[in-house]
């Protein structure tokens, strides 16, 4: 069973705004992001985030010894690897979209389907 955080659009009062679709990011280490690190964050628009994941590797190729390169290296994968999602929440949540709710299910689409059980008046934003 996975846990996904539900991000859903805020206005300044607190309510939310209908018609954009929530978000649903999944907890846990991010394969993706290990392997692939910075098509990985382009693609989830993590402009800031990718940023800074370039200048820690140029800081990185800089000032590390050659010996302690690639141990380095595969560290820092990891270590974005393990932090992908929460950089996704903290992106959406700069954007306007915080945490709403919590749902577990196996898959996206069971999360999804749970979500609307809890909340049918979201129903119209995923079917639009």
């Amino acid at each position: 069973m996975r846990i996904w955080t539900v991000h859903l659009p805020r206005l300044a009062g607190g309510a939310t705004r209908m018609g954009k679709p929530p978000v649903l990011v999944r907890e846990g280490f991010s394969w993706a992001a290990c392997l692939l690190a910075l098509p990985w964050l382009l693609w989830h628009r993590l402009w800031l985030e990718a940023i800074g994941y370039l200048g820690l590797i140029l800081l990185l190729a800089a000032f590390v010894p050659r010996d302690a390169a690639l141990p380095v290296a595969v560290a820092l994968q990891f270590l974005l690897g393990a932090q992908a999602q929460d950089l996704r929440r903290a992106a959406l949540t700069r954007r306007g979209r915080p945490a709403a709710h919590v749902v577990a299910a196996p898959d996206e689409d069971l999360a999804l389907a749970r979500l609307l059980e809890a909340r049918p008046d979201l129903a119209r934003t995923v079917l639009a």
